[in-house]
């Protein structure tokens, strides 16, 4: 318990740093322009792209400017390119996603295992179970009957971006870009 309340700790000290906020703000950009580019397959599924920079976020600076970083992007994408009406729950669930990112992945050493293990905690916590729980709560439907298709969907993408983003971070590890924004 003491080293996830050091983990919040560090992560917001790291706010009071310019190259936190550049690369952040960038992240963001970078999110946004990768949200531009997914799928919506059904109003509340989407496949996309855009969780590298929300994960890499969370990866370099902790679960507080990972949950800074998803609350704000996901405003933005709102603003840009709305898709509904704005709804805060889904706002706190772009939030927690970064949050348990940081939690699992911030200083800790990148392995497959660690990114996918903090993926299906994200899928099965905020994904499937909030995710359905927002869906029911806004738009009327059957919880219970929202879980099959979400599952599914958190079932094939887990390890697909699981993979994806190991093979993200590891040319980044090896160009020692986690060592330049420290």
């Amino acid at each position: 318990m003491f080293q996830i309340a050091k983990q919040f700790t560090d992560s917001f000290k790291e706010l009071k740093k310019l190259k936190t906020i550049v690369f952040t703000a960038l992240l963001i950009a970078i999110g946004i322009v990768l949200g531009q580019f997914s799928i919506q397959i059904t109003q509340s599924m989407k496949i996309g792209i855009s969780f590298i920079a929300t994960q890499l976020t969370a990866m370099l600076f902790g679960p507080v400017v990972g949950g800074i970083m998803g609350g704000v992007t996901d405003i933005l994408k709102f603003i840009i390119k709305p898709t509904g009406p704005f709804l805060i729950g889904y706002t706190i669930q772009a939030m927690m996603g970064p949050i348990i990112y940081g939690i699992l992945l911030y200083k800790k050493p990148i392995s497959f295992w660690r990114i996918l293990i903090a993926k299906a905690i994200v899928a099965v916590f905020v994904n499937l179970l909030y995710g359905s729980f927002l869906q029911a709560h806004y738009f009327g439907s059957a919880f219970m009957a929202l879980l099959p298709a979400k599952l599914i969907q958190q079932v094939i993408q887990v390890p697909l971006q699981s993979i994806l983003f190991y093979l993200v971070v590891l040319p980044l590890k090896k160009a020692k870009l986690f060592q330049m924004v420290e």
